[in-house]
């Protein structure tokens, strides 16, 4: 979600790719590591077999209590995703108002705070419909998996974006085009992975994403009888 505030970031070209690569070496190293403990501390087959290791190794480092402190960490651990979410996804909506996109009044910015209040919002109501619909992890493996497929149009993106002449480009990034090929093959596997194993969630959440699309494109014929308008 670095990416979501490009526009507002200070030197996005030196910044942005900064907090992507160190913000990826830290969790992939918090990771390993935490891998590393509950392998030591528990046997292999345990691990394996376990749907809750992080409490199980906390249990059998600490007691009975340790899986209560460790479910108190991993509340601490959501509130701070939680906190970027909340900051970092209006600026979607933002930006797509900047666009002509989205309604005009999601744009608008506080006076004195200066964020995006109507998308804040809105953001916040439609959060509160998507509650209601589904248990937590119901809603956990729809936006994952949906979100997916965005990640992999985004880079798809790419190609086109590089095709435009006078396209000025402030970052250029060695490896294209194997680098976003190998990363749209991957981000659609993971896709077609979700909807094998679990089709049934797969489909509501693609039901949603879908759901848009006619609202979309009316949207734009909506957008293009006003400018016609405004020519005429």
């Amino acid at each position: 979600m670095v990416t979501y505030s490009a526009e507002e970031t200070v030197r996005p070209e030196r910044t942005i790719p900064r907090a992507l690569v160190l913000g990826t070496a830290i969790v992939t190293a918090c990771y390993m590591a935490l891998n590393a403990v509950y392998l030591y501390i528990l046997p292999l087959g345990t691990v394996a077999a376990s749907t809750r290791v992080a409490a199980d190794a906390a249990d059998a480092l600490l007691g009975s209590g340790g899986g209560v402190i460790m479910a108190g960490l991993v509340v601490l651990s959501t509130l701070g995703a939680l906190s970027g979410i909340v900051y970092c996804g209006p600026r979607v909506y933002y930006a797509m108002a900047q666009d002509g996109l989205l309604f005009l009044w999601a744009g608008e910015i506080h006076p004195r705070r200066r964020t995006p209040q109507r998308a804040l919002i809105l953001q916040a109501g439609w959060s509160s419909v998507l509650v209601v619909t589904g248990t937590y992890r119901a809603l956990f493996t729809r936006v994952v998996y949906t979100e997916w497929i965005f990640f992999g149009l985004m880079a798809a993106g790419l190609f086109v974006l590089r095709r435009r002449a006078g396209l000025a480009r402030g970052l250029k990034v060695w490896g294209y085009p194997v680098v976003p090929a190998v990363f749209i093959v991957a981000s659609f596997a993971i896709v077609a992975n979700q909807i094998v194993s679990s089709p049934g969630e797969s489909a509501v959440g693609l039901s949603l994403v879908a759901a848009g699309l006619p609202v979309y494109f009316l949207w734009l014929k909506r957008q293009g009888k006003i400018s016609a308008g405004a020519k005429a």
